[in-house]
């Protein structure tokens, strides 16, 4: 999770909420910077986000050692109205996150097969 956030501007399909959310997922032991860097938002706007989250009850944290270990409530019901009549939850939220980067990373290594066939 390496990399220095870069502004964006204007709105995206993906919140940094959810975002931050799938970085946890990711790895539940995660320091704030690795997060932001992940995200590519500061770490001021990830340690609000995770305050957000944990006082929706979407994340909890235990303080292990000099860092943080995050639980994830993978049955919570997501906050919109429509995604809450659906009952879609957490864990289908970050099971589409996971597919798609699951889906670059195999684009990328076929990328890279079909750039070394050339050569």
């Amino acid at each position: 999770m390496d990399g220095v956030p870069e502004p964006h501007a204007g709105w995206t399909f993906i919140t940094n909420h959810a975002r931050v959310l799938a970085a946890i997922a990711e790895d539940q032991n995660a320091r704030i910077r690795d997060i932001a860097a992940y995200c590519r938002v500061t770490e001021r706007a990830v340690q609000k986000i995770i305050a957000d989250l944990e006082e929706s009850g979407f994340l909890s944290h235990t303080r292990e050692g000099r860092g943080n270990t995050y639980v994830i409530a993978p049955g919570k019901t997501l906050r919109h109205p429509a995604e809450a009549e659906a009952g879609l939850t957490v864990a289908s939220l970050l099971g589409l996150l996971a597919q798609d980067e699951a889906h670059r990373a195999d684009h990328h290594r076929s990328g890279e097969r079909q750039s070394a066939d050339r050569t």
